[in-house]
C-alpha cells in the first residue's frame, strides 16, 4: 500500500480524510482526498507541472517558503498518475 498520494505526493498522514474515495465510498489506496473524490480526480485536466504549481501555492498558504515547496513537489512527475 502507498504511504503517499500518487498524484500530489502528500503523505497520507497529512490528509485530514486519510484517503480519496471511490464512487461507492470505499477509500482509494493511491490518492488523497485533496486529489481524488467519488471516483474522480478533482483536477482532471492538470498536467504534472500544473499539479506542482498548485501544491506549491497551497504550501505557501500554510507558510512554507516557495523553495521548500519546490523541494517537496519535485518528485510529482514520477508518480503513478503522471507516468505515461
Amino acid at each position: 500500500m502507498n504511504t503517499k498520494c500518487q498524484s500530489c505526493d502528500i503523505p497520507f498522514t497529512k490528509d485530514s480524510s486519510n484517503r480519496g474515495t471511490e464512487e461507492n465510498g470505499d477509500l482509494n489506496n493511491s490518492y488523497c482526498s485533496y486529489c481524488y473524490e467519488n471516483g474522480a480526480f478533482l483536477q482532471p485536466d492538470f498536467t504534472a507541472t500544473q499539479m506542482q504549481n498548485h501544491c506549491i501555492t497551497q504550501l505557501k498558504k500554510k507558510g512554507v517558503p516557495r523553495f521548500l515547496g519546490w523541494l517537496f513537489t519535485r518528485g510529482i512527475p514520477k508518480l503513478d498518475r503522471w507516468k505515461s
